[in-house]
């Protein structure tokens, strides 16, 4: 071989067989790198997991005014989801209906809350 074959070689790239061994995990179960390895998978977010501390937080802070806001906007979502045909939500309980029925029964512990806290406050 010469220089401008082995130029040739190099600029092509590397050989399918070297891509498909650095989709393996590496020795002793290192994955490879994502910012070496552009085909490499994404690590997981767990965004999530984030979310539902925030909401968490949001709700021991503002007690059940928190609880009736969040369940009045998840009621009016859902409710105007649901008159535009959604029946199945990825929701824990699937059925809009069940999510509704959820939903209106935190709105209204969320109220009930506002008031025993407004009336132990203002002591009537």
């Amino acid at each position: 071989m010469d220089s401008a074959s082995d130029a040739r070689r190099v600029a092509a790239g590397p050989l399918p067989s070297q891509l498909v061994r650095a989709k393996r995990p590496g020795r002793h179960g290192h994955k490879p790198d994502p910012e070496t390895d552009p085909q490499s998978p994404p690590p997981f977010d767990p965004l999530r997991l984030c979310i539902f501390a925030t909401v968490a937080l949001l709700g021991w802070a503002a007690g059940p005014v928190a609880v009736a806001v969040f369940a009045a906007v998840g009621f009016a979502g859902y409710w105007k989801a649901r008159r535009r045909g959604l029946t199945k939500s990825k929701c824990f309980l699937r059925d809009t209906r069940l999510v509704l029925a959820y939903l209106g029964v935190l709105l209204a512990a969320g109220l009930w809350g506002m008031y025993a806290l407004a009336a132990h406050l203002l002591g009537f």
